[in-house]
C-alpha cells in the first residue's frame, strides 16, 4: 500500500480537493443537519473524554454524499486526537493494516471508508485489534516461521459504508456505536448552499439557494456540486448574485429535473417502464440494461428513488410507482 492511500488530518490537496476540505465543518457545532447523530455523538464523545478513554468504535452508514467522512474528521477534532484516513480497497494485505494500526497514538482515530470492501484476511486482523487492542502476526519463512504478539494503543476505528448489509456479522458486531446518516431536509441543504457560497466568495439569492437545495436529492455533496456549476453559468452571464432564473436554466441544461432526478435516474425508471412494464425487475437485469454496475445502482440511485417513492421493493424485484409515471409525464398503465 502506497502513501497516497493514507492521509492525515492535516493533509490538504491542491485545487478542488483543497476547496472541498474548506467546505467541511470542523466541529459538531458547525455541522449542519444530521441532528440525531450529532446529539448522540456529543454524548459519547463527552463521556469518553471524562473517562479519559478512547471512544468506542463507530460505524457510519448511509447513501453516498451525506457527510460520513466529514463526521469522522469532526469526531477526531472533538476528541482532540489525530486521524488517519484510508479506504477498504486500499488496504490490500493484512500487513498494510498492521502498519496503520501500529502507527497510531493512544486515543487516535483510524477512518476506513468503504469498509465493506475490506479483504477477508484484512478484516480478520481487525477483530482482535478492535476488541482487545492487539494483533497476532506471522513472520519468517519455513522453519523460522513464528507468531508475534503485537500490543496496540487504545484507538477508535470509524468505518463508513454505503452498503451496511454487506458487512459481515463479526465485524458489524464489534462496533459499539452505529449511526445511520439520513437524507437532509431542504432547509438544512439551503443553509449548506449559503455557507458554501460564502466559502466560494459567491452571492446567491435566497430563492436560488432554495431551488438548488430542493433539487439536490437530499445530499450535501450534490448541493455543492450543483452550486459550482450554477456559479459557472452566473459568472458567464455577468451576474453579481446567482439568480433563480439562472439557477433554473443551469439545472435544466444539467438535466436535473424538479425532483432532483438526473439522466441516470430517468434512464433507470424508463427502462423499467418501457422494457418491463414498470416491473418487477431484478437488480442484475437493470444493471445490464442501463450499463451501470449493481453496487452503483444499489448505493447511489436506488436509496433516493425508494425514499422519494418513485420505486418500491417487492419479493420479485423493483416496481415503478405512479409517482414516477407522473414525474416522467407518462400515462399510468391502463390510461393510454
Amino acid at each position: 500500500m502506497t502513501d497516497e492511500h493514507i492521509t492525515s488530518q492535516e493533509t490538504v490537496g491542491p485545487g478542488e480537493e483543497a476547496m472541498e476540505l474548506s467546505l467541511r465543518p470542523q466541529y459538531l457545532s458547525q455541522y449542519i443537519g444530521q441532528t440525531r447523530v450529532k446529539k448522540d455523538m456529543e454524548i459519547y464523545i463527552k463521556a469518553a473524554k471524562q473517562r479519559d478513554e478512547a471512544l468506542d468504535h463507530v460505524l457510519l452508514y448511509g447513501p453516498p454524499g451525506l457527510g460520513k467522512t466529514t463526521m469522522a474528521f469532526v469526531i477526531a477534532n472533538e476528541l482532540g486526537v489525530k486521524l488517519k484516513s484510508t479506504s477498504g480497497p486500499a488496504i490490500e494485505r493484512a500487513g498494510d493494516l498492521v502498519a496503520l494500526l501500529s502507527d497510531l497514538d493512544p486515543g487516535d482515530v483510524l477512518f476506513i471508508d468503504e469498509i465493506h470492501r475490506l479483504a477477508k484476511p484484512v478484516e480478520e486482523v481487525l477483530y482482535s485489534a478492535m476488541e482487545d487492542y492487539y494483533v497476532d502476526i506471522v513472520v519468517g519463512e519455513g522453519q523460522t516461521t513464528h507468531a508475534v504478539h503485537l500490543p496496540l494503543p487504545p484507538f477508535t476505528l470509524i468505518g463508513a459504508t454505503t452498503l451496511a448489509g454487506q458487512l459481515s456479522a463479526p465485524l458489524r458486531d464489534r462496533f459499539g456505536i452505529v449511526e445511520h446518516m439520513q437524507y437532509y431536509e431542504v432547509k438544512d441543504l439551503e443553509d449548506i448552499v449559503l455557507r458554501s457560497s460564502a466559502v466560494f466568495h459567491t452571492k446567491i439569492s435566497p430563492e436560488a439557494a432554495h431551488e438548488l437545495a430542493r433539487r439536490s436529492r437530499g445530499t450535501p455533496r450534490v448541493a455543492n456540486r450543483l452550486l459550482k456549476r450554477v456559479r459557472d453559468f452566473a459568472e458567464v452571464k455577468g451576474e453579481s448574485e446567482i439568480s433563480l432564473a439562472t439557477t433554473a436554466q443551469a439545472l435544466h441544461q444539467l438535466q436535473v429535473d424538479s425532483a432532483g432526478l438526473d439522466q441516470t435516474d430517468r434512464k433507470l425508471l424508463l427502462t423499467m417502464i418501457m422494457s418491463y412494464g414498470g416491473g418487477p425487475v431484478g437488480i442484475r437485469t437493470l444493471a445490464s440494461n442501463i450499463g451501470e454496475d449493481r453496487e452503483t445502482i444499489e448505493s447511489l440511485y436506488e436509496p433516493y428513488l425508494l425514499q422519494k417513492g418513485f420505486i418500491v421493493m417487492t419479493p420479485r424485484g423493483r416496481v415503478v410507482t405512479g409517482k414516477a409515471y407522473r414525474q416522467l409525464n407518462l400515462p399510468l398503465p391502463g390510461e393510454e
